[in-house]
C-alpha cells in the first residue's frame, strides 16, 4: 500500500555501532565460515587450517561491513524498507568485492603463494570475486530478513501491549466512580473542604490514568498516583482500609511503566479488603539491592475467588510491559501464600537523567 510504503522506514536494522550487534555479526560470520569449510572439505586440505583461513577472510568482510553500516546508519534509517534493504545489499556487495580483490592480489603474490600454497586462489580473479559476492548477498539477505521479521514481531508485541495499556487506562470501574461521587456528594454537606480535596484527588487520578502522552514515568509519580487512589478509597472504606507503605528507600527518579503499582493496589482493595466486613491491611514494600528494585504488594484473601478476570488482566498487562521495558531482567510473581495474596515485582534500576545544569554566566573582571 502507498501509505504503508510512505510510513515504513528501514529502522528495522540494528545499531551496528553496539558491541552486541558486532558480536552477532562475528557469530554469523563464523557460522558461515564453518559451513563453507565443511562443504568443500577434502583430504588435501586440513579442515582446521581451511576453517582458520576462511574465518579470517570472512571476519574482514563482516567487520568492514558492520563498520560501514555503523557510519551510514542515520542515512539508511531515512530510507524506505525496500530502498534501505537494497542499499545495504549493494554496499555489502561492494565490500565483499573489494576485500575479495585485495585478498586475491595478496594471495597470488609470490611470497603468499610460497607460504599459503598455490592452490588457495583460482587462476581467474573474476570467478573468485563473483562467487564471493553471491555468497555474501545470500547470507546478507537472510540476515536482513531475520532482522526485519524480529523487528516486526517486536513492534507487534509493543502495539498489542500499548493497546492493552490504553484499555487499562480507560477502564475505571463503574462502582468506584459511582461510590466516589456519592461520597463526595455526602461530604459537600458535612465537610466541604474535604469534599473539595476529594474532587481534586479524583481529577488527578483520572488525569493520570487516562493520559497517553507517556508510557514511562518516574517511580515517585507512580507512587503518587497510588497514594491518590488510596485517599479516594479511604473516604469510602474508612477504617476498614489500612495501607502500610514501606517505600521510603525506593529511588523516586527510577523509570517505570505507567500504571504499575496503582492497579496492584486497586486489585488488592477490590479483591482482598472490600469483601471482608472487618477490612484489612494492604502492605506495599520496596527495596533496592544489586541494581534491582523489588516491590512486594500483599493483601489478605477475601471471601470471593482468589483471582477474577480483571485481576488476571491487570497482572498480565503489567508483566508484559515490564518484559518490554526491561527484557529478561524483569520478574513478576504472584500467587496465594497462606492467608495472603502476594505480588512481587523485580526490575533493573534505570534512573531518569538529571537535566543539564545551565552554564554559569561569565562575570566581568
Amino acid at each position: 500500500m502507498k501509505t504503508e510504503a510512505a510510513g515504513a522506514r528501514s529502522d528495522y536494522l540494528p545499531d551496528f555501532c553496539t558491541s552486541r550487534t558486532t558480536l552477532a555479526v562475528v557469530l554469523m560470520v563464523e557460522l558461515t565460515a564453518f559451513l563453507l569449510t565443511l562443504a568443500r572439505q577434502s583430504a588435501a586440505v586440513d579442515f582446521w587450517t581451511d576453517l582458520t583461513r576462511t574465518s579470517l577472510f570472512l571476519l574482514w568482510i563482516g567487520l568492514a561491513g558492520a563498520g560501514l553500516l555503523c557510519a551510514l546508519r542515520r542515512s539508511l534509517a531515512r530510507l524506505s524498507v525496500r530502498a534501505g534493504s537494497a542499499a545495504v545489499l549493494a554496499l555489502l556487495a561492494i565490500v565483499v568485492a573489494v576485500i575479495s580483490l585485495c585478498a586475491y592480489w595478496i594471495g597470488r603474490s609470490g611470497w603468499a603463494a610460497d607460504f599459503l600454497g598455490p592452490s588457495l586462489f583460482p587462476a581467474e580473479s573474476a570467478s573468485f570475486v563473483v562467487r564471493n559476492v553471491w555468497i555474501g548477498l545470500i547470507v546478507s539477505g537472510l540476515a536482513l530478513r531475520y532482522f526485519y521479521v524480529a523487528h516486526e514481531w517486536r513492534r507487534s508485541v509493543e502495539l498489542r501491549a500499548a493497546a492493552r495499556v490504553h484499555a487499562l487506562q480507560a477502564r475505571i470501574r463503574p462502582h468506584f466512580l459511582f461510590n466516589s461521587m456519592n461520597t463526595i456528594a455526602a461530604l459537600t454537606r458535612s465537610d466541604p473542604p474535604r469534599a473539595e480535596s476529594a474532587v481534586q484527588d479524583l481529577a488527578d487520578l483520572f488525569r493520570a490514568t487516562l493520559s497517553d502522552k507517556r508510557d514511562t514515568i518516574t517511580l515517585a509519580e507512580e507512587l503518587e498516583v497510588a497514594h491518590t487512589y488510596q485517599r479516594m478509597e479511604q473516604l469510602r472504606l474508612g477504617k476498614r482500609l489500612r495501607v502500610d507503605w514501606q517505600t521510603d528507600s525506593l529511588p523516586g527518579g527510577a523509570l517505570v511503566p505507567g500504571l504499575m503499582i496503582q492497579p496492584l493496589l486497586e486489585n488488592a482493595i477490590y479483591h482482598g479488603i472490600e469483601p471482608r466486613p472487618q477490612g484489612g491491611t494492604v502492605s506495599i514494600a520496596g527495596e533496592v539491592s544489586g541494581g534491582l528494585i523489588t516491590i512486594v504488594v500483599k493483601n489478605p484473601l477475601g471471601a470471593g475467588p482468589v483471582q477474577r478476570d480483571s485481576n488476571r488482566l491487570a497482572l498480565a498487562n503489567i508483566r508484559e510491559r515490564l518484559a518490554l521495558m526491561y527484557g529478561e531482567r524483569a520478574l513478576m510473581k504472584s500467587g496465594r501464600f497462606d492467608a495472603e495474596y502476594i505480588v512481587t515485582l523485580r526490575f533493573p534500576l534505570i534512573e531518569k537523567a538529571a537535566p543539564a545544569a545551565p552554564a554559569a554566566a561569565a562575570t566581568p573582571a
